[in-house]
């Protein structure tokens, strides 16, 4: 895997983050679980992940979360933002084999995209953001881990349709650009 950091990468994590902080408000509230909703930010940030790699998604889950709680809820609920850049890290460390950059994003892909990001979700959201809600702030488990696995399903579907449509739609223009430089 190689991992290259240069002004790409920097406008990426600058454009991400700012549509992630963007995209904070904007959800499908889940009435019957406090604090939790259907999020596009989770797909935007899958999706920036899975073209730019694991650096990028993490700083972008890290700084848009936390940008975010502190503007529109005025404190930073470190619980949950760490669980959003390890959603990146954890997303971006495959960027390679989803082929999005060079428009082979194709339904393989488009699979191994789905797993990695159900098995990132769970790891996030079903174990870390419940285990350091515990330990940071002493929640109680029981509502912890029920807004956790809310939070997982909602973002698989979310990331599965939006964060899956952003990258086919991506690759098939990053693809005609690639076959243009080649002609040339």
């Amino acid at each position: 895997m190689k991992i290259r950091f240069g002004i790409k990468e920097v406008v990426a994590i600058g454009i991400g983050a700012a549509l992630f902080v963007a995209l904070t408000q904007v959800q499908i509230p889940l009435g019957f679980v406090p604090n939790t909703g259907m999020q596009p930010r989770a797909a935007v940030l899958a999706f920036m992940a899975a073209v730019f790699g694991p650096v990028v998604g993490c700083a972008i889950g890290f700084i848009g979360h936390a940008l975010g709680d502190a503007i529109f809820y005025g404190s930073v609920w470190w619980s949950w933002v760490i669980p959003d850049a390890l959603f990146g890290l954890l997303v971006g460390l495959f960027f390679e084999k989803y082929q999005i950059k060079n428009g082979g994003f194709t339904a393989k892909p488009a699979v191994l995209f789905n797993v990695v990001q159900i098995i990132a979700n769970a790891v996030c959201w079903c174990a870390a953001a419940p285990v350091f809600d515990i330990l940071i702030y002493a929640e109680p488990a029981n509502k912890v881990f029920l807004q956790g696995l809310t939070a997982f399903v909602a973002n698989i579907i979310v990331v599965a349709v939006l964060g899956t449509l952003l990258a086919f739609g991506y690759t098939k223009i990053s693809g005609k650009s690639s076959s243009l430089k080649k002609e040339d």
